[in-house]
């Protein structure tokens, strides 16, 4: 294990370790003071960020932050690192890794050659080139990357944002959630998924809303897939049982041990994936995974340690939940922002600088990235932070949104973004859903040409029938 060391203003800063220098590098966040690994100072925070852009990035692959030997997700990384794709960064630092990127950001051929080194990447190199990028960096580079899935609808597009529709309601009572898609569909969303947050895992529940959802869907032939959000164990449960199942949803985080209180591994989240697919239920495409992340999530369920026992700051652990993501070639990857809480993510602040991270973090190894841009109630965060990282997201070219009616969840119990404000930064920016719901919006009347939602006065027949 290297030791490392930078001399600033008189004072030498010692940091014992990629892990600690990692995390020491980190942006300030109120999860990593928790854990007890956070800088003690900006000084020191500088001295790290220093020392790490010197560190060769070969240094990932020889000395992991969390031990191969004992945990499933180093694996992962290390025996599926692409060394072909490494090849032409394999002489990079830290430092000049973020120089390239941002040098190739500005050519007209980046998204083809960011695609070509995404699989010589592992989390941690991009994790750490992250904690060395100011916002604007973190943006211009995510812009540049070009990532695409499908389903029944094309997510990830270039000059495209799609949402899942999230009509959660606290009982599943199917009027509630009827209303709330409707509510939706009528603000041109649901183009990434209709997902709903179930009040219990029952798998008699789940099955009945994924009926309810398949029913509207095919009733009125809305392009686009739906999804409940059970555990994984529950969905395929239901694959076999015949019920009308599009994606498959799992929470997912970046150690073993973590994973293990999700109660998923590698092996079950793989055979999850072919079940899902065995259905043959797109149309435009075969990815089947809906998996979400949070920075945090490793820490709360105390599984954040890494080598010789330290704490690995909490971006470090997200990002290397990408490798699991990564593996199963999902439709939707999305990271749910701020929503465990003030204690990892402290304010509007933290938020958004974690947000453009994730965003960034995994878009550049390959990921078809989303991002749930929302808050608990007891953050020091409001709709106007809120509304920041919206813009800025859609400016990275994030490929999809969370939106929920009056941007409240009333089931979750936090706040996150409304129908209404997707279709603000489509507008802002110029950006439109995903193609083939775009063309059925079109179809409805509901679109005008330069990919506006019109309102629809009176109701067109089919969204009439909807609304009864």
């Amino acid at each position: 294990m290297s030791v490392y060391h930078q001399h600033i203003g008189g004072t030498t800063y010692t940091f014992d370790g990629l892990v600690e220098l990692l995390a020491k590098a980190t942006p300030l966040r109120s999860g990593d003071e928790l854990a007890g690994c956070a800088a003690h100072s900006d000084a020191e925070r500088a001295a790290a960020q220093w020392a790490l852009a010197e560190v060769p990035l070969s240094a990932f692959l020889n000395d992991p932050v969390v031990p191969y030997e004992t945990d499933e997700v180093t694996r992962l990384i290390i025996d599926s690192h692409d060394r072909g794709a490494f090849q032409a960064i394999s002489h990079l630092t830290v430092g000049g890794l973020r120089d390239w990127l941002l040098g190739v950001a500005a050519t007209e051929h980046a998204a083809v050659t960011l695609a070509a080194v995404a699989r010589g990447l592992t989390p941690e190199m991009v994790a750490a080139v992250s904690k060395l990028m100011r916002n604007q960096d973190l943006i211009a580079v995510a812009k540049a990357t070009e990532v695409t899935a499908g389903f029944r609808t094309t997510v990830g597009l270039p000059g495209t944002l799609a949402t899942r529709l999230q009509p959660n309601y606290p009982t599943d009572d199917p009027r509630g959630i009827a209303a709330a898609v409707l509510d939706g569909l009528l603000l041109g969303c649901g183009d990434a998924v209709i997902g709903i947050n179930p009040a219990t895992d029952s798998p008699q529940a789940t099955a009945d809303l994924l009926y309810l959802l398949d029913e509207v869907r095919q009733r009125f032939d809305i392009p686009t897939q739906s999804c409940v959000l059970s555990h994984v164990t529950t969905t395929m449960g239901l694959i076999e049982a015949g019920a009308p199942v599009d994606l498959v949803f799992q929470s997912i985080a970046g150690t073993e041990g973590a994973n293990s209180g999700f109660g998923v591994n590698i092996s079950l989240l793989r055979e999850a994936n072919e079940a899902g697919r065995s259905l043959r239920r797109g149309t435009v495409g075969d990815n089947v995974m809906y998996l979400e992340t949070g920075q945090g999530s490793a820490l709360s369920a105390g599984a954040h340690l890494g080598v010789g026992g330290k704490p690995v700051d909490q971006q470090t652990l997200k990002t290397r939940a990408y490798a699991v993501a990564r593996d199963l070639d999902p439709l939707l990857v999305n990271t749910v922002v701020g929503f465990i809480g003030p204690e990892y993510l402290y304010d509007g602040k933290q938020i958004i600088r974690a947000g453009l991270e994730d965003r960034f973090c995994g878009k550049l190894l390959g990921l078809p990235m989303g991002v749930d841009v929302c808050y608990t109630n007891h953050a020091e965060a409001d709709q106007d932070d809120m509304d920041t990282l919206l813009t800025l997201l859609g400016a990275a070219g994030c490929a999809f949104v969370i939106a929920v009616p009056g941007a409240d969840d009333v089931m979750l119990g936090y706040q996150s973004l409304a129908y209404h404000d997707a279709l603000y930064v489509r507008k802002v920016l110029g950006l439109r859903p995903a193609p083939e719901f775009a063309a059925w919006l079109d179809r409805l009347g509901m679109m005008s040409t330069d990919g506006r939602v019109l309102p629809v006065e009176p109701l067109s027949s089919p969204l009439r029938a909807l609304a009864s």
